[in-house]
């Protein structure tokens, strides 16, 4: 609720229409002792309506309270998160990314850092504080914990004045210009890496360097102090370089609030949800370690448009807390490249790339982030055990639109129009590898890309810049009706700005069964009296099959 205060549009959103169901002593017959609250639970907003009784010991509010004895919207949201849980209990303890979650519909990251040894190693800290910097520029919601290793901790107010298991907000992220002040000298550097956190308690602060009152900040002008908003107040917010905040906090929650609307100046990011079940029989089976089960979990294609892009996954377990605790099983997902135009379920890794598994965590969410080459992916999410029940949310965020679907059918289905046609009869996969010696077309060589073309069906390879010698590695994959009468073509052009270049092609007749056969063959293209060959030769790879259930 700390964090949520900083930004009113998530404010707004958790409470609805609050200067409507706020107080007013001008009209004091509209009050009607109801509020209403929204929470985010797995893809929808859901509305949580409250009565106005809180829970009192001696005239004083039992849970959550604000210093001013006439502000109640804190305690009114804290028992509306109790009610959409079942009670009070159960918001005991918990995960930091989790309540941000639930109040933004954001996507949360955790991270240890005192695993990634953030204190000790300078490169991983510049790179935790950037990211940091720049999260918080996008409006990120940040919070930082110590947890506690026993119920005795919890709350216990060590000698730094940080408190164990207990959540602060995160602020700012800045770096602090120290030329002038008499600092530079004392650190050695023109900038301070420099965060502000906020205990919601209201007190119980940092008492380290750069704490409020401390003789670092004397030797910074009044009006420096002023701009970052330097204030020495009990009021719980304090400064620490971040080496000290590396050094005294081990975890630390980022919650993006991913902006997805098409009429907006700040960066957007086209949307995949997929909700799915782990379930016996046929879909729950566990990590990529169980080779035999790991396929038959849900999965989900989505494309990366860019050349390149940053890609965003979360997978969220629908799990409720309870008195005894989480109920989380331990999930993770697995991302794959796919042949640029498949449409049906994966058979066989033999034939992929397996590009990433995220780690496997006993949490409610696991989320990573990876920056991918243009091209079609498939993503399984999965728990670790096979035969482990469940249902879950999937998101996928990318720059561009990124036609997210769920891959339901093992092979193509009819459909009305297809009622009459032919069945397919042979699954051609083809993987074009590379060319070498394509013909100059300007001064730097060429920008070839191919098309791979079979029964009316094109897929387009990536432009690669500036060779005549270009590596494709993209495949495509098709289920042939007619393989003795419609031949598989590879042709290559010359990517320009008003025209492209034809450059060659190879057309494959043979429709024999094979298994990731190599060929090099030679181009061709067309000339006066006919087909001519054309410079340069193609590196390909094709396996035809007759039994669909092989790729």
């Amino acid at each position: 609720m700390s964090c949520l205060a900083n930004y009113k549009d998530v404010w707004n959103r958790v409470i609805p229409d609050h200067e409507t169901q706020d107080w007013n002593s001008e009209k004091p017959e509209e009050y009607a002792g109801i509020f209403h609250f929204r929470f985010w639970r797995y893809g929808e907003w859901l509305d949580v309506v409250i009565d106005d009784q809180l829970p009192t010991r001696n005239g004083q509010l039992l849970f959550i309270h604000s210093k001013e004895r006439n502000e109640f919207w804190s305690a009114l949201l804290e028992k509306a998160y109790a009610k959409l849980f079942g009670n009070y209990e159960v918001l005991d303890g918990g995960e930091l990314a989790e309540a941000l979650e639930d109040f933004t519909g954001g996507v949360s990251d955790t991270m240890n850092i005192q695993t990634m040894e953030v204190a000790e190693k300078m490169e991983e800290r510049t790179a935790l504080f950037e990211r940091m910097k720049k999260e918080m520029d996008r409006n990120s919601l940040m919070a930082a914990s110590i947890p506690a290793a026993s119920s005795e901790e919890m709350e216990a107010t060590l000698d730094s004045g940080l408190v164990k298991g207990h959540a602060y907000g995160l602020t700012c992220v800045k770096n602090i210009h120290l030329e002038g002040s008499g600092l530079f000298g004392m650190f050695g550097r023109e900038k301070m890496p420099m965060v502000r956190l906020r205990n919601p308690w209201g007190q119980c602060e940092w008492k380290g360097a750069f704490s409020d009152g401390s003789p670092e900040w004397q030797k910074i002008d009044k009006n420096d102090r002023s701009k970052i908003g330097l204030t020495f107040e009990d009021d719980g917010e304090f400064w620490m370089t971040f080496e000290d905040f590396s050094k005294h906090f081990v975890n630390v929650a980022i919650c993006r609030v991913v902006n997805t609307s098409i009429f907006s100046l700040r960066k957007t990011w086209s949307e995949g949800t997929g909700n799915g079940e782990w379930k016996k029989p046929g879909s729950c089976g566990g990590c990529i370690n169980n080779k035999e089960s790991f396929l038959q979990n849900p999965q989900y294609a989505f494309d990366v448009s860019e050349d390149e892009d940053e890609v965003m996954v979360q997978l969220m377990q629908k799990t409720s807390r309870t008195k005894l605790g989480d109920d989380n099983e331990t999930i993770g997902c697995t991302v794959i490249k796919v042949e640029e135009n498949r449409r049906y379920r994966i058979h066989n890794l033999f034939y992929q790339e397996v590009l990433n598994s995220t780690v496997f965590r006993n949490s409610r969410s696991i989320f990573f982030k990876d920056s991918l080459k243009k091209g079609r992916y498939v993503i399984i999410p999965c728990t670790f055990k096979a035969d482990i029940e469940g249902s879950f949310l999937l998101r996928v965020y990318t720059s561009s639109d990124n036609s997210f679907k769920h891959l339901i059918h093992d092979q193509p289905v009819k459909s009305f129009w297809q009622c009459f046609s032919r069945e397919p009869v042979l699954l051609t996969r083809v993987k074009v590898l590379k060319a070498v010696g394509l013909e100059k077309q300007d001064d730097v060589g060429a920008d070839p890309y191919c098309v791979i073309s079979c029964e009316r069906e094109k897929v387009y390879t990536k432009v690669v810049k500036d060779t005549t010698d270009p590596d494709f590695n993209s495949s495509a994959i098709f289920y042939r009706r007619n393989p003795d009468k419609s031949p598989l073509k590879v042709q290559i052009w010359n990517n320009n700005l008003l025209k492209d270049e034809y450059m060659g092609k190879h057309v494959f007749t043979t429709i024999d069964e094979c298994d990731r056969t190599i060929k090099e063959v030679e181009l061709f293209g067309r000339g006066k009296e006919g087909d001519i060959q054309r410079p340069g030769k193609l590196l390909i790879e094709i396996t035809n099959k007759t039994d669909f259930m092989a790729i």
